[in-house]
């Protein structure tokens, strides 16, 4: 990262050297050699600050758009939704206790499964060869049980 682009990305993310140097566990004579450009700037710094501006997210394209406000410790999605600790934590079950409540008062069951398909995920210098969890379509799924019901029909 240049000088100049890692002053301009430090004061638009802290409003005092002390609160930076506090951040980076450095004392304040530090920050100030980096920003006056007497002192090359700690790579471990760049990184720091970099992970800061984008909102503590892994550089994946399936985080784009979302952030970390840290001010108020959610996470905000790409549309502006904002998600606590909390409610995270409790989305899973909420999920489960709505399919329940579907499956047991036959309310037009149909679990919702999304057709987007998401990039594989960056792992170490390549890029994941085949999916780590293989789904199965509900076309496969049909003609499985077409071949089923035909053995069964065959069978004595």
């Amino acid at each position: 990262m240049l000088h100049e682009s890692f002053v301009k990305l430090f004061w638009l993310h802290f409003r005092s050297i002390p609160e930076a140097a506090a951040w980076f566990h450095v004392s304040p004579v530090t920050v100030k050699r980096w920003l006056s450009g007497w002192m090359d700037v700690n790579p471990m710094a760049e990184k720091l600050l970099i992970i800061r501006a984008r909102g503590y997210l892994p550089d994946d394209t399936r985080w784009r758009g979302f952030r970390v406000d840290e001010d108020y410790a959610v996470i905000v999605t790409p549309t502006g939704r904002r998600f606590s600790p909390k409610e995270l934590d409790s989305w899973a079950e909420r999920v489960d206790e709505y399919h329940a409540l579907k499956r047991m008062y036959e309310l037009d069951y149909v679990p919702v499964r999304s057709n987007v398909v998401t990039p594989l995920p960056f792992r170490g210098g390549r890029r994941v060869k085949a999916v780590q969890s293989d789904t199965v379509t509900k076309a496969k799924k049909k003609e499985y049980r077409r071949i089923q019901a035909k053995r069964n029909k065959q069978a004595p």
